[in-house]
């Protein structure tokens, strides 16, 4: 089979939850333990780092790869769902699988696939583990799919877990109330394996607390830690002063823009903190190095990415009410002259509240992102209507972003997002 031949025989035969969502899911983690055993258990070949989280365990990811491969390791690093190509989901110091190491992983392994009927996302991540254990990666980071206790990629014991801020998203899988979506993510603290928290929020520190007493890990809350004292946008990056704990102050340039992702530096900080203690060799140049060229060095796109000037042009892949709260909030931190919102979602959550969450005097550009699993351009329009959000439909998103643009002025701003799928797609 071809690349696209191989990719067409995974999307066919097995389930996939960014297409279709929750029917894609499979319970427990039997299927991905039996593929990793009949491949030689790869997952117990490289250290690796474990990252879950509402928002921003993407961002928190790559800047941990970006940050241990300016420190001279060879790193894996394993992110989901991919913006434009499926080898995004696979890189090693920030480049993408070679499209020839899915399909022969595909080929090699046809009747096992055949055999166990793993989903799409269980495939993905033994392809992960066996692809880096193949290449002798130093370390791999490792970013859960969804939830955590009961996660693909929850069959490894990492040096480290990290989990970011908790929100709510995926509520038919996780729950309702934070409280119960804790956790799940608190699934992925392992016995005496340490555990930083970036954020302290009270509903889950408790949660937090008694998983990692029942497992004897050490806990650090990031911001209990650290503090941003400073944040603000200086040639093309973004300068944050930090305070520490013993009151020294450190000024650190990240190149991911975008506010929220101060705060996402603080796990990332203490993160450090905890591997250099444990024996990981990151120097201070190490650190800033890697802070300073995150995107660059690990490929990341999607967060706060300025597409264009004049008009501006900014795709965000924020999705639920925590991340578009913080991307709205950003911009409004703009001088412009009119808000243009090309706009998606996905059908299988409440998006009524996420509504409420955009201006009314703003022009929106309704479309659906090419999957099944898309809200359908009239559904998304007539929610949004309801509420005072006007507009009109798009039979595409790019159809959406070129009508945005005629008819934007050099000092609108034009904001594309809503969905994962949306940012894909442009």
């Amino acid at each position: 089979m071809t690349y696209q031949e191989t990719l067409q025989y995974l999307y066919d035969r097995l389930p996939v939850f960014h297409r279709v969502g929750a029917v894609a899911m499979k319970s427990g983690l039997h299927n991905i333990i039996a593929l990793c055993e009949a491949l030689g258990n790869p997952h117990t070949q490289f250290k690796s780092i474990h990252v879950a989280g509402t928002n921003g365990k993407g961002s928190t990811s790559h800047f941990l790869s970006a940050v241990l491969q300016s420190a001279g390791y060879k790193v894996g690093l394993h992110t989901s769902p991919h913006l434009k190509s499926y080898t995004e989901r696979f890189k090693i110091n920030g480049q993408s699988a070679p499209e020839s190491e899915i399909v022969e992983f595909v080929a090699k392994h046809q009747t096992l696939i055949e055999e166990i009927e793993p989903s799409f996302f269980e495939i993905s991540v033994a392809l992960a583990f066996d692809y880096f254990a193949r290449e002798k990666v130093d370390v791999g980071v490792i970013e859960v799919g969804l939830g955590g206790r009961l996660d693909s990629t929850n069959i490894i014991t990492p040096d480290l877990s990290v989990i970011t801020n908790i929100s709510f998203d995926h509520t038919d899988l996780l729950g309702d109330t934070l409280a119960k979506i804790a956790p799940e993510k608190a699934g992925i603290i392992k016995p005496g394996v340490p555990v930083v928290i970036s954020e302290t929020q009270a509903e889950t520190e408790p949660v937090f607390r008694q998983k990692a007493f029942e497992t004897q890990s050490e806990i650090v809350f990031a911001d209990q830690n650290f503090q941003v004292i400073r944040s603000n946008l200086e040639a093309g990056k973004r300068v944050v002063d930090i305070k520490s704990i013993n009151s020294i102050i450190k000024t650190y340039k990240i190149d991911l823009i975008g506010i929220y992702q101060s705060r996402n530096l603080l796990g990332v900080l203490q993160s450090v903190e905890i591997l250099r203690q444990i024996g990981y060799k990151i120097s201070e140049e190490a650190l800033r190095h890697g802070l300073a060229n995150a995107a660059l060095l690990s490929q990341l796109k999607g967060r706060w990415q300025v597409l264009q000037q004049n008009p501006i042009i900014v795709a965000d892949v924020a999705h639920n009410y925590g991340g578009l709260s913080e991307t709205l909030a950003q911009i409004q931190s703009y001088d412009f002259n009119r808000l243009h919102v090309v706009m998606g979602f996905v059908k299988d959550k409440d998006i009524s509240g996420v509504l409420q969450l955009f201006p009314k005097d703003a022009a929106y550009y309704f479309c659906a992102a090419d999957i099944p699993r898309s809200l359908s351009v009239a559904d998304l329009a007539a929610l949004a209507r309801r509420i005072g959000l006007n507009g009109k439909e798009y039979a595409s998103v790019n159809d959406a972003l070129s009508a945005a643009k005629r008819q934007a002025e050099k000092d609108d701003f034009i904001y594309v997002g809503g969905s994962t799928f949306v940012v894909a797609e442009v």
